[in-house]
């Protein structure tokens, strides 16, 4: 088992990175370059990334046998994602006026932040946590 959760949790924490370094690329991109949000591998390799972010978390919890329901900064983690995934869709595509995408990506940073910190503190509180 050890060298599964090794495995797994570099995977995972590699994906974490992945995924913000072609999060925020995307939001500058949307901001000086939106054409370049049409490339194919722009479309494609984010998801990879996120896939396999998920996939890696999933078997995290399962082989650590994690509950959600019973370790609250699981929840945590599980509900901001979901937050920075509506976010991050209305920063990248739908958001109506360029003000408002910046406001989301802004949002979707902090949301982002938090989910760390949380993963770092294994608290709902995430950074309140260090207080």
């Amino acid at each position: 088992m050890p060298n599964w959760y090794a495995a797994l949790k570099n995977l995972h924490v590699a994906c974490v990175a992945a995924s913000l370094a072609l999060f925020v690329l995307r939001g500058a991109w949307m901001l000086r370059a939106p054409d370049r949000l049409r490339v194919r591998w722009v479309r494609v390799v984010p998801h990879v990334v996120d896939t396999l972010l998920l996939a890696s978390a999933i078997a995290l919890a399962v082989l650590l046998r994690l509950d959600p329901l019973a370790h609250g900064w699981l929840a945590a983690k599980i509900a901001g994602l979901f937050a920075y995934i509506a976010l991050g869709t209305v920063a990248l595509k739908r958001g109506r006026t360029r003000d408002g995408r910046i406001a989301a990506f802004a949002a979707a940073l902090a949301v982002y932040a938090y989910i760390v910190s949380v993963a770092i503190t294994k608290s709902p509180a995430g950074p309140l946590a260090w207080l």
